[in-house]
């Protein structure tokens, strides 16, 4: 079993290259938004049981996927660095996982923030994340996540032995992707 965390900013590629790395492995992709889409409308004024559900999908989802079979999964994250409620999480996930067997390995993206804003608007985003197709809302968030959170880590503050950073402003999905497949060898 495997499990790759890709995690980075707001419209960095989480999701697209996910989507291109199971498509060259057998890697099955749980992008974020699989569970935020499910209870947002729905919750939208009760904010803190949005993010208990949120966080039992999740929950539940990892267990009954580390538990399985599988190749393993993709899972994308915007981890904010300065909240270590986030640190938190992911030293989570990456224990159960681990504790089942599996490998885990981690992989941030960074690219420009004026590119990002225009990857918020792309016709794939809004397609799979029903959440960020009021493009005046989704933008907004953005700014204002990207103003109150580090979303990027500092260099050298991630000591995982499987990790990788990639600035992917000038990569195509694909190699992004491509770049990980061979990295960990998946």
């Amino acid at each position: 079993m495997k499990l790759i965390i890709i995690f980075g900013p707001h419209a960095v590629g989480k999701m697209t290259v996910g989507q291109e790395l199971s498509k060259i492995t057998d890697l099955k992709l749980f992008h974020n938004h699989m569970t935020i889409d499910i209870v947002n409308d729905l919750f939208e004024n009760l904010p803190e049981e949005k993010s208990r559900l949120i966080n039992l999908f999740r929950k539940e989802i990892f267990e009954a996927f580390s538990g399985s079979k599988e190749y393993g999964m993709i899972f994308t994250y915007m981890w904010a660095f300065d909240r270590q409620e986030d640190w938190n999480y992911i030293n989570y996930v990456e224990e159960l996982f681990a504790s089942k067997g599996a490998e885990v390995y981690f992989v941030e993206l960074e690219a420009d923030y004026e590119l990002r804003i225009e990857r918020n608007k792309t016709e794939n985003r809004l397609l799979n994340k029903p959440t960020k197709r009021n493009l005046e809302k989704s933008e907004a968030i953005f700014r204002s996540l990207e103003s109150t959170y580090r979303l990027n880590s500092y260099e050298g503050e991630i000591k995982k032995i499987n990790y990788i950073k990639i600035n992917n402003t000038n990569f195509s999905p694909e190699e992004a992707a491509l770049i990980i497949k061979n990295k960990f060898s998946l």
